[in-house]
């Protein structure tokens, strides 16, 4: 199965803006666009719903990124594990809002993340 990424849109791809469409997030398209070259499947993982959900694959596509999936799991891990459940299936979640738990403590930034694995 390929690798999955799924990418949260307001706040990560782009500005927080909602319901509008925020300012790009260059950078974090640019990596997605060189994960997805090299064989990752992504999948756009929003709460937007309805037109607010069509304008933001709209503007996903407008910066060149195009998602194997929407909201749901890549095709071959839904086939592979026989259900598509709530929770997107992923290798990693990109999202403005993360949290990174590990079994001593709870890493709240990449740059904290970053320093504890040197």
């Amino acid at each position: 199965m390929r690798r999955a990424i799924a990418i949260d849109f307001d706040g990560c791809i782009c500005q927080s803006k909602y319901p509008e469409i925020g300012e790009p997030n260059w950078h974090v398209i640019e990596e997605a666009k060189k994960e997805q070259e090299a064989g990752a499947g992504l999948i756009l993982w929003t709460c937007r719903a309805g037109k607010e959900l069509d304008a933001a694959i709209a503007a996903c596509k407008e910066w060149g990124l195009n998602f194997d999936a929407v909201n749901q799991s890549l095709p071959e891990w839904i086939e592979a594990w026989g259900n598509d459940s709530r929770k997107v299936g992923a290798d990693e979640y990109w999202d403005d809002k993360a949290v990174i738990a590990d079994t001593t403590c709870i890493l709240r930034s990449a740059t904290c993340y970053q320093r504890k694995n040197k």
